[in-house]
């Protein structure tokens, strides 16, 4: 009988990262008995998995060969018990540095959205959007709102994996764990200090290419994860934050942002790693336009908490890895109406735990959606892109206008609260479309938020124009 080598140290990295065999499986989309394959040595992953298993469990592909083939010695458990025996020093050192940590990223003495601002100021102004609040790229913002169908997704899942900057850039950015070594990742440091509600790593869509044309985009995808996204958006966000404290909550130079200058140009997909959310305006027009807003609770979300949001915005994400969902859930449609589904009603999160995919035509609530949308009462339009200066995040920014029976019809039952915070403007009546209204909330808006209603308003007379 043949005897296989268990890989004991790939079991110890699916716990440490939360994973029981079956919900890995889930997450990555195999079967449920792979997992299990993998660790007892009978089989291994293929080499296209090793991204995905790498992301799922917070490490870099290296360290998933390593073990894999058995290496290297298990590293010891990321934030786990104290190790045995442990000096008083090293005991100092860890809760030093951990407490550090958590001051630069808090940000004492940042107001608002001041950070992200003083960050866009790194960059020229051409650079820059109209108003300052936010980044963009050549062509990636139209004047006139482009209708959805205007903007092709094309799925090319050939992209090589992502790498980050030299460890030495990175450990000055990573507090130490309990055992005195460092967090190997921004993510699992977040996970253990911070400890936010929601914190979850899924498969995310990865943008890779993007063309402008004449009244429409065209965007090019393939495959990252939420971890790999957020891990390097807030390691790139932290330095900006030590470096304004360093400099006397002044703008840091370039000098002292080695990890942002490493990766060079915001707007080349090959340089920085993007996975554009979607964040939607929505606007019930009726005799007043009238919009809503979502205020982040920062003790539930890990990063954007204490600012508004148009809602609904969301991760551009399948609602499972398996392949069927990956391939099914590929439009920016189908993301906002399981936003709508998630914000707007309450519903739990779509996260691919049926038996089969999702049927847009013909499950609740995603069937009336389709039905207003394709009556004419629910419109849909794409603005373009944008990117959060301070961690290099890239946004979506569009619009749904409903029709106001449309609007009180599809979401009667409107919630108050969800898992992410709370709605500003219940039922969507309390907060006017106007120029005064944006005006007010400004000090209270996200930065890609604001740049959202400003290039709203300014194209009202085509947004609300009757069809």
């Amino acid at each position: 009988m043949t005897r296989f080598r268990r890989r004991a140290g790939l079991s110890t990295a699916r716990k440490v990262a939360g994973y029981t065999q079956e919900s890995l499986a889930e997450a990555l989309g195999v079967d449920r008995t792979t997992v299990a394959t993998w660790e007892s040595g009978e089989h291994e992953p293929l080499p296209h998995m090793r991204p995905l298993l790498a992301g799922a469990l917070g490490v870099d592909v290296a360290e998933i060969d390593s073990l894999i083939n058995e290496t290297d010695p298990l590293p010891p458990p990321r934030g786990g018990a104290p190790a045995s025996g442990r000096g008083h020093d090293v005991e100092e050192q860890v809760r030093h540095s951990q407490e550090e940590w958590l001051r630069v990223r808090q940000a004492p003495g940042a107001r608002g959205r001041e950070l992200t601002e003083l960050a866009a100021w790194l960059y020229p102004e051409s650079e820059r959007a109209p108003g300052g609040h936010v980044l963009t790229g050549p062509g990636w913002l139209t004047e006139t709102p482009m209708p959805f169908d205007a903007v092709d997704l094309e799925w090319a899942d050939d992209s090589p994996p992502h790498t980050l900057p030299a460890p030495a850039v990175l450990d000055s950015l990573l507090p130490r764990t309990e055992n005195g070594t460092r967090y190997s990742d921004y993510g699992r440091a977040v996970r253990d200090l911070v400890r936010p509600r929601l914190l979850e790593n899924r498969l995310s869509y990865r943008l890779t290419g993007i063309t402008s044309r004449v009244g429409g985009l065209g965007l090019r995808f393939g495959r990252t994860t939420f971890f790999e996204v957020f891990n390097l958006k807030q390691l790139v966000a932290h330095e900006f934050k030590r470096a304004w404290l360093l400099a006397g909550r002044e703008i840091p130079r370039l000098d002292d942002l080695p990890l942002r200058t490493a990766i060079g140009s915001p707007f080349d997909p090959s340089a920085l790693l993007m996975s554009p959310g979607i964040t939607t305006l929505t606007i019930r027009r009726g005799e007043e336009a009238t919009f809503v807003l979502h205020e982040r609770d920062s003790g539930k979300v890990a990063d954007g908490g204490g600012l508004c949001h148009p809602m609904p915005a969301g991760e551009f994400q399948p609602s499972s890895a398996a392949p069927a969902d990956v391939v099914n859930d590929f439009s920016l449609w189908r993301n906002i109406m399981r936003e709508f589904s998630e914000e707007f009603l309450g519903n739990p999160e779509h996260d691919g735990g049926g038996s089969r995919p999702i049927d847009y035509g013909r499950d609740e609530p995603f069937r009336r959606f389709e039905e207003a949308r394709a009556a004419g009462g629910l419109r849909l339009w794409h603005l373009g892109l944008v990117v959060e200066p301070l961690e290099l995040g890239v946004q979506q920014l569009t619009v749904a206008v409903l029709d106001a029976p449309v609007f009180d019809r599809l979401f009667a039952g409107m919630v108050a609260v969800n898992d992410e915070g709370r709605v500003v403007g219940r039922d969507g009546r309390h907060i006017p479309f106007t120029a005064e209204a944006i005006r007010r909330l400004d000090p209270r808006m996200s930065a890609s938020g604001l740049t959202l209603l400003h290039r709203a308003w300014r194209a009202r007379d085509v947004l609300l124009a009757r069809p």
